[in-house]
């Protein structure tokens, strides 16, 4: 990631700046795509590069509060040992069922990422998921994917109704919203079915060969031994109803109330204190536990806050503005049969400066809209393709901060992951490119 870093300063002395004048509409800041200039350059010094990593650190400072403040939560509630109770419970229930188990919850966090646009606060999740695999003979990279690949690379990414990649690139391209939501809906089920078999597949070897596994901090010998006889205890029970209620909280909040990640911290850390209180824990026990748990989020937080610096970096040399030009201007010169894909290209791309799907959309659609019109693309297309650019690189770029969110819980460094996940990147992105392909020969609409 320093690397990065210091690739992007010295692009700053190279690619010239440029600029597009931005105007507001519906209360939302957009570019108006006949503004483009050039202006003077800005290149970033070598101490203003280091000194950005502070700003980097700023900017990421809304997730980093929230990695510490969950992992201060998660502390908590590990101490009380209801999460411990909740794995053995559940391993008693499907350690014979294994084959049900991968469906079932990916199907489920999925329906999260496609229906209400969950991604950060899924990150809670994964600390629950792991130890389950774990129990029973998986390894952790299988418990991670469970939650990222079904959250994001199917949920997200196919986003049926999700409001912050559809529903602002939508509204931005003035159709109507939610509208052509059949096509997401086969996206979403080709996606889920690639999740399934991929995430099996590598289960399967794990559970023949544990040695093949990824463990992340997590040691596959401490992995609790499955009873199938387990009971649960009163108090863990009531504490299990107290997180099952958190968690009926988070999605009302989400789609009723629009809660984002302080809301959502804040309601965990509730949780966690009314969930010690049920365990009859010492006032110390809850501070330790949140300290302790605090702590263990650090090497994260502050891999989030390098990865806003190259971002920092790229926005302070007034590049992102030059690059969306001229890729631009590629696309407009393609052959009319794969446009669609040039522009799903182009978000892939543009997803490593600009990680935010609504934040990419205010940047991308505004020029994407008037380009569909230009090129023969339907305005429908160009937000399908926006929409699986946005989503599918999550996997693999390092500047998503959710991804990295979820690394530093995992315990799993990012280029394991990487090397893990790109196969099923690249037939993820060629499931893309068909149904972009199609979209774009049925004039996918309604314009």
């Amino acid at each position: 990631m320093f690397m990065l870093i210091i690739t992007m300063t010295i692009l700053t002395y190279i690619i010239p700046a440029g600029q597009y004048e931005r105007v507001e509409v519906d209360g939302r800041t957009v570019v108006n795509p006949e503004s483009f200039h050039f202006v003077e350059n800005t290149p970033v010094g070598f101490l203003q590069m280091f000194s950005s990593v502070h700003l980097g650190l700023v900017e990421g400072a809304q997730i980093i509060l929230f990695v510490f403040l969950f992992g201060g939560a998660l502390g908590i509630m590990q101490k009380t040992g209801t999460i411990d109770s909740f794995i053995r419970l559940m391993a008693a229930k499907f350690g014979k069922r294994q084959q049900i188990l991968i469906p079932l919850l990916v199907l489920i966090f999925a329906s999260l990422g496609t229906l209400i646009g969950s991604a950060e606060d899924t990150l809670v999740y994964i600390a629950i998921i792991i130890p389950l695999t774990m129990a029973l003979g998986l390894d952790a990279i299988t418990g991670f994917a469970i939650v990222m690949l079904g959250t994001l690379a199917t949920g997200f990414v196919s986003g049926i109704t999700n409001p912050f990649n559809v529903g602002v690139a939508q509204s931005i391209a003035e159709l109507p919203v939610y509208s052509g939501m059949w096509m997401r809906v086969i996206a979403f089920v080709a996606f889920y079915t690639l999740t399934i078999v991929f995430i099996s597949k590598h289960a399967n070897k794990v559970r023949k060969d544990p040695s093949k596994g990824i463990y992340g901090k997590f040691n596959p010998e401490e992995a609790i031994t499955i009873d199938h006889n387990f009971k649960i205890s009163k108090s863990h029970m009531i504490a299990l109803i107290i997180l099952l209620l958190n968690f009926v909280a988070l999605v009302v909040g989400v789609i009723k109330y629009h809660w984002y990640i302080s809301e959502i911290g804040g309601i965990f850390l509730l949780s966690a204190i009314l969930m010690s209180l049920v365990c009859r824990m010492p006032l110390n026990s809850i501070g330790t536990g949140f300290v302790d748990g605090a702590r263990d989020m650090t090497e994260g937080a502050l891999i989030i806050g390098f990865a806003q610096t190259i971002l920092v970096i790229t926005q302070a040399g007034g590049l992102i503005d030059t690059i969306l030009y001229y890729v631009s201007n590629l696309v407009s010169v393609l052959p009319a049969s794969i446009n669609a894909v040039g522009m799903f290209i182009l978000q892939l791309f543009l997803n490593f400066l600009v990680p935010s799907g609504s934040g990419q959309a205010a940047l991308t659609m505004p020029i994407m809209a008037p380009l569909a019109d230009l090129i023969g693309v339907t305005r429908q297309t160009a937000v399908l393709a926006f929409q699986f650019g946005d989503g599918i690189s999550n996997m693999v770029i390092p500047t998503s901060g959710v991804l990295l969110a979820g690394l530093a819980i995992a315990g799993i460094p990012f280029t394991k992951w990487v090397r893990w996940v790109f196969p099923y990147f690249l037939i993820q992105t060629t499931i893309a490119i068909l149904l972009l392909i199609i979209a774009q020969f049925t004039n996918y609409g309604p314009f």
